[in-house]
C-alpha cells in the first residue's frame, strides 16, 4: 500500500474513532435548584413568577411529573444523587453538622461518586455551587470524590448568605468586596451564619461565570458540570430574606407584592436566565446536540413562616401546587420535584413522562448515557430509556424509599400507587402509619392506613429490607 494512502486511512480512522466518541459519550449537565417547590416554575403551573427559559427548556426537551428528591432537606438529597444511594443505606441521612470542624458531616473516603464513575471512562468534572458533603481536608472534599474542579461553597450554612466574604476554589478561598456580619457562635451553627451589610458582589454571579468558563475550557471533550445553585434558598440568619438579591429586577413594580415576596420571585428569574445562558451557551458552541442538560430542585419549599407575614412567599405562589407539606415534610410537598431534561435530536420535544423516578436514579442514568459501568450496590435504575421515549424499555422500582433526621424526621415509602408516612421521632413509642393511594389521593388528604392491614405488614417489610442501621443517624424504632 503505499505510504501516503496508509498514513490517510489511519488519519480517516482516528477522526472516525474521534467522532463516533464524542457521539458514545456526551456531556452531561445536571442542574439543581436550592428549596424550588414542584409549581414555583411555569412548565408546572406558575403563572405569577417569570420562568421562560425553562419553559423553554420544557417544549424543547421532556418533563417527567412524577420524580423525587433524594431527601426532604439538602446534605442527605446530595448524598444520595452523588452516590446513587437512598437513605435507608446513604451515609448522610440528614443536616448533621460536623463535629471535628466546620461544615456538614463529610461523605467517607471510600464512597463512591458519579463523578468518579464518569472520570473512570474520560470525563471532565466541575462542581459549581453548594456541595455540602464535607469541607477542603476532609475525606469530602470534592476533590478527594471525584471532581477535577469547583467553585462555590462547600459549607450549607455559609451558602445562605448570597453576599459572603468569599468564596472556595479548588480548596483555596477567593477573597470578596461584601462586609459580612457573623452572628453568635452559641447559635445551632456555631457562629458560621451570617449576613452581610455591605453588598457589591453577588455569589451566584461568580459561580455561573466559572462555571461557564469551565464549558468552553472543556467543549472539546467530554464533561460533567453539576450545577448545585444556591437559588432561592432564603438566609435564615438574615434579618429580612430579600437583602439576598441585588435588586428586584422586573417585580419592583409590584407595589402590593411585600419585599420578601419580590425577592423570592426574583431570585426564581435569576436562576432561569442562568439556565437559559448554559442553553445558549451550548448551542454557541456547538455541543448542544452532545450535550445532555436536565434541571430539577433539591426538595420542596420553605415552609411558610406564619409569625413573620412578610414570610408567606411560598404560600403566596402556591409553591408545592396541589401537593401537601413542604421542605422537611414526607408528603409529596416536601420531595415531589420538577424534572426537565433537554437533549436535542435525543429527546422528543414537548414530552410528558409519568415515570417514577428519584435523585438517586441519576447515577445510573449518567452511567448508561457516557457508557460507563454501574454499579452493581447502588438503589438507583437509568431512566435513561424515558428520556429516550422508550417506555418498554424502561426498568421500575419495586418502592421508594426515605427517611429524615434533625428536624426532618420519618419515614416514607412508595409502592406503586401507594404511599406511607411513618413518624420515628423520638416520642413515637410504635410505628403509627398514614396510607394514601396517590392516584385517586394525590393531595395526600385521605389516610386509609386503617382499611389496609396488610399494607401496613408490607411496607414494615420493606423498611427492614430498606434499611442498614446507621451510627450517625440511628433510628432505634426501625433498628429494633
Amino acid at each position: 500500500m503505499n505510504k501516503n494512502v496508509f498514513l490517510l486511512t489511519i488519519l480517516v480512522g482516528i477522526f472516525n474513532f474521534q467522532q463516533s466518541w464524542a457521539v458514545e459519550k456526551p456531556n452531561i449537565v445536571f442542574i439543581m435548584a436550592d428549596d424550588l417547590g414542584y409549581a414555583d416554575i411555569s412548565p408546572y403551573g406558575q403563572d405569577k413568577i417569570s420562568t421562560p427559559y425553562l419553559q423553554s427548556m420544557a417544549e424543547k426537551g421532556i418533563r417527567f411529573t412524577q420524580h423525587y428528591a433524594g431527601s426532604n432537606v439538602c446534605a442527605p438529597t446530595r448524598c444520595t444523587l452523588m452516590t446513587g444511594l437512598h437513605q435507608g443505606k446513604a451515609f448522610i441521612r440528614g443536616n448533621k453538622q460536623y463535629e471535628n470542624g466546620e461544615g456538614q458531616l463529610p461523605i467517607p473516603s471510600f464512597a463512591y461518586t458519579v463523578a468518579e464513575a464518569l472520570k473512570s471512562v474520560g470525563y471532565t468534572t466541575g462542581m459549581f455551587g453548594k456541595w455540602g458533603l464535607g469541607n477542603p481536608g476532609t475525606s469530602g472534599d470534592p476533590l478527594k470524590q471525584g471532581f477535577d474542579h469547583y467553585v462555590g461553597y462547600t459549607d450549607q450554612i455559609r451558602a445562605h448568605n448570597f453576599f459572603p466574604d468569599f468564596l472556595l476554589k479548588d480548596g483555596e478561598r477567593i477573597p470578596l468586596d461584601n462586609e459580612v456580619k457573623y452572628l453568635s457562635k452559641k447559635a445551632w451553627h456555631k457562629g458560621i451564619g451570617s449576613y452581610s451589610t455591605g453588598q457589591n458582589v453577588y455569589s451566584h454571579d461568580i459561580i455561573v461565570d466559572e462555571a461557564f468558563k469551565f464549558v468552553e475550557a472543556n467543549k472539546d471533550k467530554p464533561f460533567f458540570l453539576y450545577l448545585p445553585f444556591t437559588l432561592p434558598h432564603d438566609n435564615g440568619e438574615a434579618p429580612v430574606l430579600y437583602n439576598e438579591v441585588p435588586d428586584f429586577g422586573s417585580y419592583k413594580v409590584k407595589e402590593r407584592w411585600s419585599l420578601n415576596t419580590k425577592g423570592y420571585a426574583e431570585m426564581v428569574t435569576r436562576l432561569d436566565k442562568s439556565v437559559g445562558q448554559l442553553n445558549k451557551l451550548l448551542q454557541k458552541l456547538n455541543i448542544a446536540d452532545n450535550t445532555l442538560v436536565i434541571f430539577t430542585s433539591d426538595n420542596g419549599p420553605l415552609l411558610p413562616r406564619t409569625t413573620q407575614k412578610d414570610r408567606l412567599y411560598t404560600d403566596f405562589f402556591d409553591s408545592n401546587g396541589i401537593y401537601r407539606g413542604h421542605k422537611r415534610d414526607f408528603y409529596e410537598g416536601g420531595i415531589r420535584m420538577p424534572f426537565i431534561a433537554m437533549w436535542p435530536g435525543k429527546i422528543k420535544p414537548g414530552a410528558v413522562s409519568e415515570h417514577i423516578s428519584t435523585h438517586w436514579d441519576f447515577f445510573a442514568t449518567a452511567c448508561d448515557a457516557a457508557g460507563a459501568s454501574i454499579p452493581k450496590d447502588i438503589d438507583g435504575i437509568s431512566y435513561l430509556p424515558a428520556l429516550l421515549g422508550n417506555d418498554k424499555a424502561q426498568s421500575q422500582h419495586k418502592f421508594l424509599y426515605w427517611e429524615g433526621n434533625g428536624g426532618a424526621d420519618g419515614v416514607a415509602i412508595r409502592m406503586g400507587k401507594w404511599k406511607a408516612v411513618i413518624p420515628t421521632t423520638k416520642n413515637v413509642k410504635q410505628l403509627k402509619f398514614e396510607i394514601y393511594d396517590l392516584e385517586k389521593d394525590p393531595e395526600e388528604q385521605n389516610n386509609i392506613a386503617d382499611k389496609h392491614p396488610e399494607l401496613q405488614k408490607k411496607f414494615i417489610q420493606l423498611t427492614k429490607d430498606a434499611r442498614v442501621p446507621s451510627k450517625h443517624f440511628p433510628k432505634p424504632l426501625l433498628d429494633n
